[in-house]
C-alpha cells in the first residue's frame, strides 16, 4: 500500500522548506523504513494513504483479512448453517482457541488463557478470585494495592471488590509496590504500562515482591499485550486480563482476554459463575459446579462476530515474533523523539516536554509528551488530526502518539514530529 507525499501545507518543517536536519531525518526515515524486516506486514491492514495513524494504542487498524472473515460468518456461518455453527463452526469452543492464538503473545502456555467479556468484567473476575484464594490461605490478608495512576475503571472495580471481600484497597505509586506489599497484603492490581505516560512497569520485579510476600497478583496488560514481551509463565504472574482492541487488532469492542495460571485454576472461585462455565453446561443443573481448566473464566453466551473478528485478526503476527515487534517498537519511539527535538525545540510558542522515560526498559509502545501550556494540548491534537497526525490527548495536557509495529512505518513518526513543529510553532 503507498503513501502520499509527505505534508507540505504551512510552517518551517515542511519536505519542500525543512532545514538540512529535517531533510536529513527525511532521508533516515526512508531508509529505516527499507531496511525494516516488518515493513510487509503493514500491506496487511486497511490504511489511509496521506494519514499517519498513530492510536493504535485506543484502536488497532483494521487487519485486512477480517472483512471476508467477518462477510463469510453472517453469510454461511449465521445465514445457513445458523444453529448448526456452534458445532459445525467451532463457535463453541472460540474462547479457549482464541485465548490459546493470544497466549504466546504474552508468554503463556496453552490452555491458561480465555477470551470473552470487556476488560472491566475480566478484571473484576481476577481481582476477586485472588481476594478469595489469599483469604483461603490467610484470613489476614485483608489489603488490596492498586497501582496508584491506575486506569480508572481498574480504581473502581478494586473498591467494588474490596466491598465484596471484606478488604481494604490502598492506592500505592507503581514504582513503590515492591516495597509495599507485606503479611496484610492479599492481592496487587496494577497495569503494565502507564496508559497516560507510556511508562513501562517492572512485571518481574514487583511479582516476584508480591510471590515472595505470600500476595497475589492481577496485572492489566492493555497497553502491553501485542506490543512487548510479557512473560506471564515465565514470571510467575497469578492472574492477567487485557483488552484486544488496541496492538491486537480485533476491532472496536472486541472481547478481552483473561489470563489463569495453570495451577491456581482448581482455586478460582469466579465471582460470575454462569453458564458457560458450568461443568455440564447443557444440564441446566440449579446448583453451579465450576468447570475444569480456564473455562471458569467464562460467564456468558460468548460474542462470535467480535470473536470472529479477533480470531481473524490474529492471524497477521502468523511468522511474526513480539521480540522482533519490540525491537522496532523501540526503535520507531526512538526515532520519533529525536525528530520532536528537532521540528519542536526550544521556539516554539507551545513547549512539549516528554513524559515518556527515555530508558527502553521503562519505555511501552507510546510516547506522551506534556504541553506547556497544558490547555494547548485538546486544539493541538485537533490541528494534527486535521493534517493527517492522529493520535490523541489526555487531560491534563497529554499528547499520546501509539506506535503500532505491525503497521507503523518510520516515515510515519518522522512525519508527525515534522507536523507537530508546525503546529507547535
Amino acid at each position: 500500500m503507498s503513501d502520499a507525499a509527505p505534508h507540505t501545507a504551512g510552517g518551517a518543517h515542511t519536505a519542500d522548506g525543512a532545514a538540512d536536519g529535517g531533510q536529513a531525518l527525511v532521508r533516515e526515515a526512508r531508509a529505516l523504513d527499507e531496511a525494516d524486516a516488518l515493513a510487509p506486514v503493514r500491506d496487511r491492514f486497511a490504511l489511509t494513504d496521506g494519514t499517519a495513524y498513530l492510536d493504535g494504542n485506543s484502536l488497532g487498524a483494521l487487519p485486512l483479512p477480517v472483512r471476508d472473515r467477518l462477510a463469510h460468518v453472517v453469510a454461511h456461518e449465521w445465514g445457513e448453517l445458523r444453529i448448526r455453527s456452534w458445532s459445525e463452526s467451532g463457535w463453541w469452543e472460540a474462547p479457549e482457541r482464541i485465548g490459546d492464538r493470544i497466549a504466546p503473545l504474552i508468554g503463556a502456555a496453552p490452555g491458561q488463557t480465555v477470551v470473552g467479556d470487556s476488560t472491566s468484567v475480566n478484571v473484576f473476575k481476577a481481582t476477586v478470585g485472588a481476594l478469595r484464594i489469599a483469604a483461603a490461605d490467610d484470613p489476614a490478608r485483608t489489603e488490596l494495592l492498586v497501582d496508584a495512576a491506575t486506569f480508572p475503571t481498574d480504581g473502581y472495580i478494586a473498591e467494588s471488590a474490596a466491598r465484596m471481600t471484606g478488604c481494604a484497597v490502598r492506592p500505592v505509586p507503581a514504582a513503590e509496590l515492591p516495597g509495599a506489599v507485606g503479611p496484610g497484603t492479599a492481592a496487587v492490581l496494577v497495569n503494565h504500562v502507564d496508559y497516560r505516560t507510556g511508562e513501562l512497569n517492572d512485571l518481574p520485579a514487583l511479582t516476584a515482591a508480591a510471590r515472595a510476600a505470600g500476595a497475589r497478583t492481577v496485572w492489566d496488560l492493555c497497553h502491553s499485550a501485542g506490543a512487548l514481551p510479557v512473560g506471564l509463565d515465565e514470571h510467575g504472574v497469578d492472574f492477567a486480563v487485557g483488552c484486544t482492541y488496541k496492538f491486537l487488532n480485533g476491532g472496536p469492542g472486541a472481547p478481552a482476554f483473561l489470563y489463569l495460571r495453570r495451577d491456581l485454576q482448581p482455586r478460582f472461585d469466579s465471582p460470575l459463575p454462569g453458564w458457560n462455565s458450568h461443568a455440564d453446561p447443557f444440564a441446566m443443573a440449579s446448583g453451579y459446579t465450576p468447570a475444569e481448566g480456564a473455562l471458569r473464566g467464562r460467564v456468558g453466551t460468548p460474542d462470535i462476530l467480535s470473536m470472529a473478528a479477533l480470531e481473524e485478526a490474529l492471524t497477521v503476527w502468523e511468522e511474526v515474533t513480539v521480540d522482533a515487534v519490540r525491537a522496532k517498537s523501540l526503535a520507531l519511539t526512538d526515532f520519533f523523539l529525536r525528530c520532536v527535538r528537532a521540528y519542536a525545540g526550544e521556539r516554539t510558542a507551545v513547549r512539549v516536554t516528554p513524559l515518556t522515560p527515555g530508558e527502553h526498559a521503562r519505555r511501552g509502545s507510546q510516547v506522551s509528551l506534556l504541553c506547556d501550556p497544558v490547555d494547548a494540548a485538546g486544539p493541538v491534537m485537533e490541528k494534527l488530526i486535521a493534517r493527517g497526525v492522529v493520535g490523541d490527548f489526555r487531560r491534563p495536557g497529554v499528547l499520546r502518539f501509539g506506535f503500532t509495529p505491525l503497521y507503523t512505518a518510520f516515515r510515519d513518526a518522522e512525519r508527525a514530529a515534522r507536523v507537530l513543529g508546525d503546529v507547535l510553532a
